[in-house]
C-alpha cells in the first residue's frame, strides 16, 4: 500500500502469469478517498480495486510491456499516475530502464484553520522509491526522474545530488543536470553489490540561496536472476547403515544463491539426478526440495552388495522453475556402513592335527573362516572358543589378526602315555554382537581331531631335589643313597644310565647301572663347597633312546655338625701399660668354625707351664663367649711377651686349643695410652736391635763413598790417556747448530767477504790432502789418500788427525763459525783399496786386544772382538 502525494507519478513492476493477474492497489493519505484508475494501454484493464487484468491472451508475450496507469479521485480533483511493467513470470530477459517522470517540489495551498482562519501551508513532499532494474543494457546515461520546482518560473533554479552514487562513493553512479534537474544513471547497477541508494535533492536559487527544502531520493535496485545457486561443497560425504528403514537420515547438501531470496530469483529448489548404481533400485534415495535432506526412500541396502553411491544433486532457483531458474550440480557420495548381519562360519566341518608331545607354544592346525562383513573390523574379527573336548586346558585359540584364521595352540604339555588323541568342538563367533534379527549359522561350530605324536622322554627323577641328611666326618667308601631315575616311555623299553654332571668338592660317585651314591672323600661341613650345611650336586641320567634323552637330577646332602674344630684365641695380641691399673685390661673371646651346640661358652685358662704365665697375669670370665685378661703383678717390665692361652668349647666331648697371644707391655701416658717411647720398646726394637740399624746405616754410607772414590779415579784415567777424537769435536751423538749469527763485536774481527764465493781457486787448489769441509764443493782433482796400513798404530791414526785439525785451523778461507770436517772423503781415483775382500767371518784368529789401548769409546768393540776363546 502506497500514499501517493498529487501530482506524483510512480511505477510498478510486475511478473504478468499466464493468470492474467497483477494486483495494484492505491490509497491516498487520508485513507478515504475513492478513485477510479484508467489504463493507457487498450490490452490491460484495472479493476476498481486495482487488479490489472489482461484482456487477451498475453502467452506469447515476449518482452516486458509498459503502460501508464492513471488513479483519479471521484469526489475532488486529486490525480495520480504510475507506470506499471509486466512481464511473464520466469521470463529470464532483463526489464528495460522505467521512463522518466516529474518530481515537483509541493504547491503551496490555503487550508482553513479554527482558530487563525485561512492561512497558507506548505505541505509536507513524500518520495515514492525509485525502482532501477539491475543489469539494464541501456542506453546510458538514462533519464531516472525531473527534479521540478513551482518557483523555477519566476527566479533561476539550479538543481543538485549529493550522496553515495552521487558525490560520495561510488560516485557517478547518478548524476543531474543542473538546470533541468534530470537526474540520470551512468551505468548498469548490480544488486549484489549494493541494493539501494539514498540520495537528497538539492534547489537553489543563483546566488547559492536554498529555494526548497532538500527531499530525499530512495533508489532501490530491482533484483534480476543474474546468479546460479553455488553448492558449498563439490563433493560431499554421507554414511548409512546397510539395512536401514525407509526415511533413513543420510546427509544434507546446500545451496546459495546470490539474487535475492525474497524473490523467486533466490529460491533455491533441489532434486537428485541420478544415482550410481542402480541396485537394488534406481531410487533409494529421495532429496527435501527445500532443505537439501537426503533420506532413503526404500530399504534394501546390503553394503556386500553395494558398499557406495554416488548421487548428483541439482539446485534450481527460480523456485526449480527448470524453464528460467538457473542450476548447478554436486556430487554425494553415500557409503553404506557395515553392521554385523553376516556371522563368520568355519570353511570345513572337521579340523584334524597332530602334535608331538611334551611340546608347548606348537601350533596344531589352522582353522579357516569366511565373514562377508567388512574385513579387520569388530564385525569381521572372530573369537575362537573351544568348548568341549579339552577339560585340562592344554590348548588354546589364537586369531591371527591378518587372516582371521584360528591358530590352535598347545599351551600345556600333553602326555602320550596319558592321552593319544584329543577331540575338540570349537565354537567362532564375531568381536561385535549381530545384528538384530541375524542367527547364527550352523557352520559357526565344528570338530577338531588332534593326535598325540610319541617321542623319546629323557628319564625323571621322582624326587628332585632329593635331600639327605648325614653326619659330617662320613668316611669315603660310605654309601648315601640311591638316586635312580624312570623312564616315562612305558611302551618302549630302554635302558637307563647315570653319570656325575657336578660335584664341586668331588666328595661323590654314582654307580652308573642303579644309581647308587657312594663317598670318596671325608664330608666336610666346614667346607667353602657346603652352604648353609647343605653340599649339592647334579647327576644325569639318560637313556639308549634314538634320539638319546638325558635328564638331571639334584641331591641335596644336609650335613649335620659334629664338633671336630677346636676354638681359636681371639685376638692374637694386644697391648697393656707396664704398671697395672684399672684400666688395663684385655678383653679376649674366641672363634669356632662347628656350629651350635658345639662352639661357646668357651673356657679359657691359663697353662701351669711356663710358670711365669700364672704368676704375672690372671683371667676372669665375663660371660660366656669372652673372657678378661690382667696383669696380676703391680709393674711389668715394656716389652712383648708371648705365651699360650687354653681355650675349650662346650662340645660332647670338649675341644681344646693352646693358642699363643702376643702382648705388647709398654709405659703409658697419664691417660692410659701407650707414649711414643713406650711404643717403640713395645714393637721389640731393643738396643741390639738399635745397634744392628746403626751397623747397615754406617755400611750404606761407606758403600757410596767407594763408589765416587772409584769414579773420581776413572775420570783422572781417562783424562790421562788421549782421545782419538776431542770430544767436543766428536760430532756423532752432538747437535750441531748452523743457525748462529755469531757473538756480535765479536765476530767484527772477520773477513766476511770470505764467506762469499772466492775469486780465485788457489786457496782450495794449495789445501793440504785428505781435509774438506762439507760446505765447499771439490772443482779440482781429488787428493789421493795414503794407503793406510791393514793393522794401524793407534799413533798414526792420532797423527792423521792431529793433521786435519791443523790444516783446517790455519786455512785461511775457513768461515767464523763451526763446521763439520770431513777426513775420510774419498773422492775419484782413491788410491785406497778396495774393501770388498773385508768379510763378516775371519779364515783365521785376529788379534783384537790393541783396541782397549784406543779409550772408553772402543772399549765395547774391545769387549765384542777380543777377549779371546773365554769370551
Amino acid at each position: 500500500s502506497l500514499c501517493f502525494p498529487e501530482w506524483m507519478n510512480i511505477s510498478v513492476m510486475c511478473l504478468f502469469s499466464l493468470l492474467n493477474v497483477c494486483a495494484v492497489k492505491f490509497e491516498d493519505c487520508q485513507r478515504g478517498r475513492d478513485v477510479s484508475f484508467i489504463s493507457s494501454d487498450p490490452n490491460f484493464s484495472v479493476r476498481s480495486d486495482g487488479t490489472v487484468y489482461a484482456g487477451q491472451n498475453v502467452a506469447n508475450l515476449s518482452e516486458p510491456v509498459q503502460f501508464m496507469v492513471t488513479a483519479r479521485g471521484l469526489h475532488d480533483q486529486h490525480i495520480w499516475e504510475t507506470t506499471v511493467k509486466l512481464a511473464l513470470a520466469g521470463h529470464p530477459h532483463s526489464l528495460p530502464l522505467s521512463k522518466p517522470r516529474v518530481i515537483k517540489f509541493p504547491r503551496r495551498h490555503l487550508r482553513f484553520s479554527s482558530s487563525n482562519g485561512l492561512r497558507r501551508q506548505k505541505r509536507d513532499w513524500v518520495i515514492p522509491p525509485i525502482n532501477v532494474p539491475e543489469n539494464s543494457r541501456g542506453p546510458f546515461p538514462h533519464m531516472l526522474v525531473r527534479i521540478r520546482s513551482d518557483q523555477d518560473k519566476d527566479v533561476g533554479i539550479r538543481y543538485s545530488i549529493t550522496g553515495a552514487g552521487a558525490d560520495q562513493p561510488p560516485s557517478g553512479i547518478y548524476n543531474i543536470d543542473p538546470i533541468s534537474g534530470n537526474m540520470f544513471v551512468t551505468q548498469p547497477l548490480d544488486r549484489e553489490e549494493r541494493a539501494s541508494f539514498h540520495l537528497r535533492a538539492h534547489a537553489v536559487d543563483m546566488n547559492g540561496n536554498q529555494v526548497e527544502n532538500p527531499i530525499d531520493l530512495y533508489i532501490y535496485v530491482i533484483d534480476m536472476n543474474d546468479n546460479r545457486p553455488e553448492f558449498h561443497n563439490q563433493v560431499y560425504n554421507g554414511s548409512v547403515a546397510e539395512g536401514s528403514k525407509p526415511g533413513s537420515s543420510v546427509m544434507q547438501v546446500t545451496a546459495t544463491d546470490s539474487d535475492d531470496s525474497t524473490t523467486a530469483n533466490g529460491m533455491v529448489r533441489y532434486r537428485i539426478l541420478s544415482q550410481t548404481p542402480h541396485s537394488p533400485i534406481p531410487n533409494m534415495f529421495t532429496i527435501n526440495s527445500e532443505t537439501g535432506d537426503i533420506v532413503t526412500v526404500a530399504a534394501g541396502l546390503d553394503r556386500e552388495k553395494v558398499s557406495q553411491y554416488t548421487i548428483i544433486v541439482q539446485a534450481t532457483d527460480m523456485e526449480g522453475n527448470l524453464n528460467f531458474g538457473l542450476s548447478n550440480t554436486a556430487t554425494a557420495l553415500i557409503s553404506i556402513t557395515d553392521i554385523n548381519d553376516n556371522p563368520p562360519e568355519l570353511t570345513v566341518r572337521t579340523f584334524s592335527g597332530e602334535v608331538p608331545e611334551n611340546k608347548v607354544n606348537v601350533v596344531v592346525t589352522n582353522l579357516t573362516v569366511v565373514d562377508r562383513d567388512q574385513p579387520h573390523s569388530p564385525n569381521w574379527n572372530a573369537v575362537y572358543r573351544i568348548v568341549s573336548g579339552d577339560p585340562t586346558g592344554h590348548f588354546t585359540i589364537r586369531t591371527n589378526p591378518i587372516t582371521n584364521e584360528g591358530m590352535l595352540t598347545v599351551v600345556k604339555p600333553v602326555d602320550f602315555e596319558m592321552n593319544r588323541a584329543f577331540m575338540l568342538t570349537v565354537v567362532v563367533s564375531n568381536q561385535a554382537h549381530l545384528a538384530s534379527g541375524i542367527q547364527s549359522s550352523l557352520q559357526s561350530t565344528a570338530g577338531v581331531t588332534i593326535s598325540v605324536q610319541d617321542v623319546n622322554e629323557p628319564p625323571v627323577f621322582p624326587v628332585n631335589p632329593k635331600v639327605i641328611r648325614f653326619e659330617e666326618g662320613v668316611p669315603a667308601g660310605t654309601t648315601l643313597t640311591v638316586f635312580a631315575a624312570q623312564d616315562p616311555d612305558h611302551f618302549i623299553h630302554q635302558i637307563v644310565r647315570y653319570s656325575k654332571l657336578s660335584d664341586p668338592a668331588n666328595w661323590l660317585k654314582i654307580n652308573r647301572t642303579n644309581g647308587q651314591i657312594t663317598t670318596m672323600a671325608l664330608l666336610d661341613r666346614e667346607s667353602t663347597y657346603v652352604k648353609n650345611n647343605v653340599y649339592e650336586a647334579t647327576f644325569l641320567a639318560f637313556d639308549n633312546g634314538s634320539p638319546q634323552a638325558s635328564g638331571t637330577g639334584t641331591l641335596q646332602i644336609y650335613l649335620i655338625d659334629v664338633n671336630d674344630n677346636a676354638p681359636v684365641l681371639v685376638p692374637k695380641e694386644a697391648q697393656v701399660c707396664e704398671r697395672a691399673r684399672p684400666n688395663s685390661k684385655i678383653n679376649i673371646t674366641a672363634s669356632d668354625a662347628d656350629a651350635d651346640p658345639n662352639v661357646g661358652p668357651f673356657v679359657f685358662e691359663l697353662p701351669t707351664f711356663p710358670v711365669s704365665v700364672r704368676r704375672n697375669w690372671t683371667i676372669s670370665r665375663l660371660s660366656g663367649d669372652y673372657a678378661q685378661l690382667r696383669l696380676r703383678i703391680p709393674y711389668l717390665e715394656a716389652d712383648v711377651y708371648e705365651f699360650p692361652i687354653i681355650v675349650s668349647d662346650s662340645g660332647n666331648p670338649p675341644l681344646s686349643n693352646r693358642s699363643m697371644i702376643r702382648v705388647k707391655v709398654c709405659p703409658c701416658d697419664d691417660n692410659g695410652d701407650c707414649s711414643a717411647t713406650g711404643a717403640v720398646a713395645a714393637a721389640g726394637l731393643g738396643t741390639g736391635a738399635i745397634i744392628a740399624i746403626l751397623i747397615c746405616i754406617i755400611i750404606l754410607l761407606s758403600m757410596v763413598l767407594l763408589f765416587v772414590v772409584w769414579m773420581k779415579r776413572r775420570e783422572k784415567e781417562r783424562q790421562a790417556k788421549p782421545l782419538l777424537i776431542d770430544p767436543e769435536d766428536d760430532v756423532r751423538d752432538n747437535i750441531l747448530k748452523y743457525d748462529e749469527e755469531g757473538g756480535g763485536e765479536e765476530d767484527q774481527d772477520y773477513d766476511l767477504s770470505q764467506l762469499q764465493q772466492p775469486e780465485s781457486l788457489d786457496h782450495i787448489i794449495n789445501k793440504p790432502t785428505g781435509v774438506r769441509r762439507v760446505d765447499e764443493r771439490p772443482v779440482v782433482a781429488e787428493s789421493q789418500y795414503p794407503v793406510r796400513p791393514s793393522i794401524p798404530h793407534p799413533g798414526d791414526i792420532g797423527d792423521f788427525i792431529n793433521d786435519g785439525l791443523r790444516a783446517a785451523d790455519n786455512d785461511p778461507t775457513a768461515p767464523p763459525y763451526d763446521s763439520l770436517l770431513v777426513f775420510d772423503y774419498e773422492g775419484s781415483g782413491s788410491t785406497t783399496g778396495s774393501i770388498s775382500s773385508l768379510n763378516s767371518t775371519s779364515s783365521g784368529d785376529q788379534d783384537y786386544d790393541y783396541l782397549n789401548d784406543w779409550g772408553p769409546r772402543f772399549k765395547k768393540l774391545a769387549d765384542l772382538y777380543g777377549g779371546g776363546d773365554d769370551d
